[in-house]
């Protein structure tokens, strides 16, 4: 069964995305192919629909071509759970929740910072990261977190040489703590946006510093960053990287 998203909330949806020309948008169960077409015609985005039914993909590409934008958008009749869409950094879909669910790791495993959003219904125990309202419709927006549970060592913090940073995870939250040899202390304001890591650590000389590093596989690079506001210069760039070391 099929039931079209309001345009409303295709609109705020994809505006909460800040859907750009640079994006790639794939809509899951793509019906009449609104989805596609206001990403390619509102937002310069290209776009593609994956509809099981071959009825509604052929009136999706009539209404491509009425619109004008036919050749930045392709629909394919197929299955959702088989094709690849690996290559789209944003997914829209309005399914069912227990196959939100069974799509969840797919999602989980698409690249970090890709933004998906659904219709009404959401992912199970991945919260998401900002609730949409048109109306009374609703819709959920998550931005794929990266993978950062296990063993990290951290160079660049303090003077005491590098630390052994534990990180707990279940999808975008975390936690953890920072050690140096006997001495630990709990990790403050762990949050993973996307490929970026943010928490705050207390250094050898009793400041609360913030660190900011971007995640890529089993490295991360970053840096400490200055109290927002508060200083009249800037500090100068410390740069802190780590590496996987443990799961």
């Amino acid at each position: 069964m099929w039931l079209p998203t309001g345009d409303d909330l295709v609109t705020h949806m994809l505006s909460a995305a800040r859907v750009t020309p640079e994006d790639t948008v794939v809509d899951l169960g793509a019906g009449d192919g609104r989805i596609p077409i206001a990403a390619a015609r509102q937002f310069g985005a290209r776009a593609w629909g994956i509809e099981y039914n071959p009825k509604l993909v052929d009136l999706a590409r009539r209404n491509a071509l009425q619109a004008g934008v036919q050749n930045q958008v392709k629909f394919v009749q197929g299955d959702i759970f088989k094709e690849d869409f690996s290559s789209a950094t944003v997914v829209t879909l309005y399914l069912l929740e227990e196959l939100n669910e069974r799509l969840r790791p797919t999602l989980l495993a698409m690249r970090p910072g890709t933004r998906v959003l659904s219709n009404t219904f959401s992912m199970g125990d991945w919260e998401p990261d900002q609730v949409l309202r048109v109306g009374k419709s609703v819709a959920y927006f998550w931005i794929v977190p990266a993978r950062v549970q296990g063993r990290w060592q951290i160079d660049g913090l303090d003077p005491r040489g590098p630390a052994l940073l534990q990180l707990t995870q279940r999808h975008q939250r975390a936690g953890g703590s920072l050690s140096w040899g006997l001495q630990s202390q709990p990790l403050l304001g762990v949050r993973i946006d996307g490929a970026e890591l943010h928490f705050s650590y207390v250094n050898d000389r009793g400041e609360l510093k913030a660190v900011r590093t971007r995640v890529q596989a089993n490295a991360m690079e970053g840096q400490i960053v200055g109290p927002y506001g508060m200083l009249e210069l800037e500090p100068p760039v410390q740069k802190v990287s780590a590496r996987r070391v443990g799961d």
